[in-house]
């Protein structure tokens, strides 16, 4: 059963008044001389010119009739100030209910909507226009992110500003107020679910999805079990399967949105020594997924890649393995999680590529 780490989140934006000090436009007719008086609402069908002094005029279709507003009446100011908003959910969007104070007038703002990145609100307060800006991040959900690769998947993100839903098995509550948990397996579909849901629910949507969970067993292909076999379909194929269906449902709705899978060189660069024949039909399969899905997506905003490392250094591989390991790669080291990281977010800022395997291997699968 997934857990999700829960907290209240409130966010501040900018309210920008454009102000005017009277509750109705006058306008003078040059045919007649007489004054006209209509409100917003009734002048807001019309067609506005903008006279040269900052006025607004508009054309009521008579010939020869050029209706301005008495310029005393439209004088305007600029007034800055700011607000505190409280997320919620209405039809299925994601929206904010904020209120603000900005020199002569406080109000209460209700905007947003499903997908937006900056949300921007308009309020008709009293006799002002309330612009609201909102100070929106980008989201991205983060598998296999207590430790190595992924946690530091996670803190690449949260350097940009980004927002981070970050799973795994055993994860805990997170410190950082922009990284909410999700502790659970991600073969389980409840887990993939509670995970989009926690990305929606905390931050009003998913932008990117870095599926990097993942189990390697290297043993010759006699000695796997049925369990072995399992375990590993399970958690890179099963886990990656649920999570971005899911997600790629959301950024439909959204407008757009990345896929990355994390692979490994053992797909296009096998060693006899490494014998993982669940390893390349595993994350095989997610190269083959990535290329797939990315001209599926293409022309809905949707980009698929994958990043495929070499032997990197984590956890998973003791210090004194690592001299041995570093003669895989003809640049003569093993990979740090920092190259990895420095990938993903290559792909995060390149919109033109879709359907692209990263090799960051240190040259493993170009040869020796």
């Amino acid at each position: 059963m997934a857990a999700v780490a829960a907290r209240t989140r409130v966010n501040c934006f900018l309210l920008i008044m454009r102000t005017t000090p009277a509750t109705v436009l006058r306008f003078r007719t040059p045919r007649d001389g007489r004054k006209r008086a209509g409100t917003f609402a009734s002048v807001r069908r019309r067609h506005w010119r903008t006279s040269w002094r900052g006025g607004a005029g508009y054309d009521n279709g008579q010939r020869g009739v050029r209706h301005r507003p008495n310029r005393r009446t439209t004088t305007a100011n600029t007034r800055v100030g700011v607000g505190v908003g409280w997320p919620g959910s209405m039809s299925g969007g994601h929206w904010w209910v904020g209120g603000g104070i900005s020199g002569s007038g406080v109000g209460v703002v209700i905007f947003g909507g499903s997908g937006w990145e900056w949300p921007v609100g308009i309020l008709f307060l009293g006799w002002e226009w309330v612009f609201v800006a909102v100070g929106g991040r980008r989201v991205v959900v983060v598998t296999g992110a207590s430790q190595g690769i992924g946690a530091a998947v996670v803190a690449g993100y949260r350097k940009l500003g980004w927002g981070v839903v970050a799973n795994s098995r055993t994860i805990g509550v997170s410190d950082d107020p922009g990284v909410v948990t999700v502790a659970g397996d991600i073969a389980e579909v409840g887990t993939a679910r509670a995970v989009i849901d926690a990305a929606v629910g905390e931050f009003g949507r998913v932008d990117t999805v870095v599926n990097n969970a993942g189990v390697f067993l290297a043993k010759p292909f006699t000695e796997y079990t049925a369990a072995d076999y399992a375990a590993v379909m399970g958690v890179n194929v099963a886990g990656f399967f649920g999570v971005t269906q899911l997600a790629v449902e959301r950024m439909l709705a959204q407008g757009g949105g990345h896929i990355v899978n994390v692979t490994t060189t053992l797909v296009e660069h096998a060693l006899s020594a490494v014998p993982s024949v669940l390893a390349s039909l595993s994350k095989g399969g997610l190269q083959a997924a990535a290329k797939s899905l990315a001209i599926e997506y293409a022309g809905r905003g949707i980009r698929v890649n994958a990043v495929s490392p070499g032997v990197i250094q984590t956890p998973m591989h003791s210090a004194e393995t690592h001299a041995a390991l570093a003669g895989l790669h003809p640049v003569g080291r093993i990979g740090r999680v920092e190259d990895v990281v420095d990938g993903v977010l290559f792909l995060e800022n390149a919109p033109f590529v879709t359907g692209e395997i990263l090799h960051i291997d240190g040259g493993q699968s170009a040869g020796h």
